[in-house]
């Protein structure tokens, strides 16, 4: 047995659970740490952007399974559910805090998703998002069927890529970070978009 067989093996007497509850462990201590002035002097926002860039990463983490098994032969298809869902929920909790803490009026909702471009774009990637979260489940696989349900998840091809976007536009000057995830974003997803057509002319 390789090494990716030995990393399988241990990997299947993983329960999944643990990354739900490892992976959400943070939210309250951010909130914590933003209460109590742990995130200097403008909270809310440092809260907002730790929430975002900590739900990219997770989504990121997600959409390379399937490239990391391809390549590697590491199975972590089993986690990848649990990883798109503990990403979305730091995305979910990230458009929470913008809606009711930092903005705290639909009209400026409206306002600030017309005129912002960042914002646009990010409430873009986020709206794709949830019809994903929402049809994870196996049930939503048996009833759109296995065809449709592929269909509707490569939503997360656009829906990741808009993140990475908002990453970048949002950013206050030049920083290399934004860009960086965008890179390994767009790489992630040449090298999916390579397997679908192999797997299509196979």
């Amino acid at each position: 047995m390789g090494l990716a067989g030995r990393i399988n093996g241990a990997l299947r007497r993983i329960p999944v659970w643990p990354v739900y509850v490892l992976g959400l462990a943070p939210v309250p201590w951010l909130f914590w740490l933003a209460a109590t002035g742990g995130l200097g002097v403008e909270p809310i926002s440092a809260l907002q952007q730790r929430l975002g860039l900590a739900g990219l990463q997770v989504l990121v983490a997600g959409f390379a399974v399937t490239p990391l098994r391809r390549l590697t032969g590491v199975n972590l298809m089993r986690f990848r559910r649990a990883l798109g869902l503990v990403g979305f929920g730091y995305i979910l909790v990230h458009v929470l805090v913008w809606l009711l803490l930092d903005l705290q009026s639909w009209a400026l909702v409206r306002a600030d998703i017309l005129k912002r471009p960042y914002i646009t774009v990010g409430m873009a990637a986020f709206l794709l998002l949830v019809p994903l979260a929402l049809t994870s489940a196996d049930r939503a696989l048996r009833w759109l069927g296995p065809v449709r349900w592929r269909r509707l998840h490569r939503l997360v091809y656009f829906a990741l890529p808009l993140g990475a976007v908002h990453f970048v536009m949002q950013a206050k000057g030049w920083q290399i970070e934004p860009f960086a995830y965008l890179a390994a974003i767009m790489l992630l997803l040449a090298l999916r978009m390579r397997l679908i057509r192999a797997r299509v002319a196979t």
